[in-house]
């Protein structure tokens, strides 16, 4: 089941746009969140084909929900209720930027196609829990407690003071690939593996 090469170029295109432009505006922190992997890993699966990809991948996009609603939910009544999107109503941020962000919106959609085109490698949950302690602690030790990546500091905007940094990190890590068990057990259940 080959994926049209179209596909592949249209999404090459979009992040050759996307790299430089995030690059320049966020800085190359900005490539440590999970979201931005995903987007970026998402690439290399499309290239390679590759199920354990996509379905790692999907398993990184469920903050993508949240993304979402936090989105939708403040074009429609002017409020967030997470408060994950707020920087798309940022006026400071250029409007292209901004609009690039819309990806959150795309790619869980074209993360479950190809899941269930290809079917879902069991394999994903594993090693994207290792992935993922990996950018978190890359996030821990790279980047600045102000910028958050990955909430490695606090589960908000700003670090977190209850818990002594370390152990919050260590938190953080048990319970990000806990989060991904359900889908990992509903996908197993609904989607052939590959």
């Amino acid at each position: 089941m080959e994926l049209p090469l179209a596909l592949k170029l249209v999404y090459t295109g979009f992040l050759a746009v996307l790299v430089p432009v995030y690059w320049k505006a966020y800085g190359p922190g900005n490539f440590l969140w999970l979201c931005d992997v995903a987007v970026l890993g998402t690439g290399v699966a499309l290239w390679l084909e590759s199920p354990l990809l996509a379905s790692m991948m999907l398993l990184a996009t469920l903050p993508e929900l949240g993304w979402n609603l936090d989105l939708f939910t403040r074009l429609l009544t002017g409020r967030h209720p997470i408060g994950m999107t707020a920087y798309m109503f940022d006026r400071t941020l250029p409007r292209h930027v901004r609009a690039l962000s819309s990806f959150h919106i795309v790619l869980p959609v074209l993360l479950a196609w190809l899941v269930a085109r290809w079917g879902y490698d069991p394999r994903a949950w594993p090693a994207q829990s290792v992935l993922t302690w990996g950018l978190l602690l890359a996030s821990y030790a790279l980047t600045r407690p102000a910028d958050n990546i990955n909430y490695a500091f606090g589960p908000g905007a700003k670090p977190q003071t209850r818990l002594s940094p370390r152990v919050y990190l260590l938190l953080v890590m048990a319970i990000i690939p806990l989060g991904y068990w359900p889908a990992h057990a509903l996908l197993r259940w609904l989607v052939r593996p590959p």
